[in-house]
């Protein structure tokens, strides 16, 4: 008896008797890390988010205070030396506060209106975060949400971090290899990613005790880290039989 195959079934069978003749070659041995360097930098740039809340009976009247307040932050802010360009708003919001009747008996209703009106305030020396912060409040704002310092420029310390995280990878594959009883072949893949490890910092002041006492804000601009990971491929060369 004579059977007629597929002429696709028969290149199907032929490929997969190919690869399973790739998959059963002996794989190179190969070392993986991952390392890690970081690098301390004084930060020269704070971004600032300065609110102001208002509430009134109607959602006009509350608007209307609020945005008398916030005009009046944002001209104690550029009266210390900041560029409206550095001034944006990052928030508006008209919220009805609403009344409830615990017996149920009567229609929940609107009492007052609060409008919310936050800028952000990018700074370029960080020297002025105090004096700003302390500006914005004396005109009006009650709400500091969050105060983030960083580096205008990284890229020294970048590369700086880069270099440290691939000499740590090196050095400990280095010892792997040596541990393992043979050496350290050709790199075969670097991949590397980057990071600045502090978050925005929440800032917040007692309206009442600032109200009792002139004293400048204290703000410590600390120490900013710029760190860089990097995870590296090598082959392994064994020691040659004895």
């Amino acid at each position: 008896m004579i059977r007629l195959v597929p002429a696709a079934l028969v290149a199907a069978s032929l490929f997969a008797v190919q690869l399973g003749a790739q998959d059963t070659r002996p794989q190179t041995p190969q070392i993986v890390v991952s390392a890690a360097g970081e690098v301390k930098v004084a930060p020269d740039k704070a971004t600032i988010a300065i609110g102001v809340q208002s509430r009134a009976a109607t959602a006009a009247a509350a608007s209307q205070a609020n945005a008398q307040k916030q005009r009046a932050v944002i001209d104690a802010i550029k009266a210390k030396g900041v560029p409206a360009e550095q001034i944006s708003t990052s928030g508006y919001n008209v919220i009805p506060e609403t009344r409830y009747d615990r017996e149920g008996q009567q229609a929940p209703r609107t009492t007052s209106y609060l409008v919310m009106n936050t800028v952000m305030v990018e700074l370029r020396r960080v020297d002025q975060v105090g004096a700003v912060i302390d500006a914005s409040l004396a005109a009006g704002a009650n709400q500091i949400n969050s105060l983030n310092f960083g580096v205008q420029s990284a890229d020294s310390a970048r590369r700086a971090a880069l270099s440290i995280a691939v000499a740590k990878a090196r050095a400990d594959a280095d010892v792997i290899a040596r541990a393992a009883g043979g050496t350290l072949g050709s790199l075969i893949e670097m991949i590397a990613h980057e990071s600045s490890m502090r978050p925005p910092v929440p800032f917040m002041r007692d309206m009442a005790v600032m109200a009792k006492q002139e004293v400048a804000t204290p703000i410590e601009a600390g120490m900013e880290t710029i760190m860089a990971t990097v995870n590296a491929r090598w082959t392994f060369i064994p020691a040659p039989p004895r």
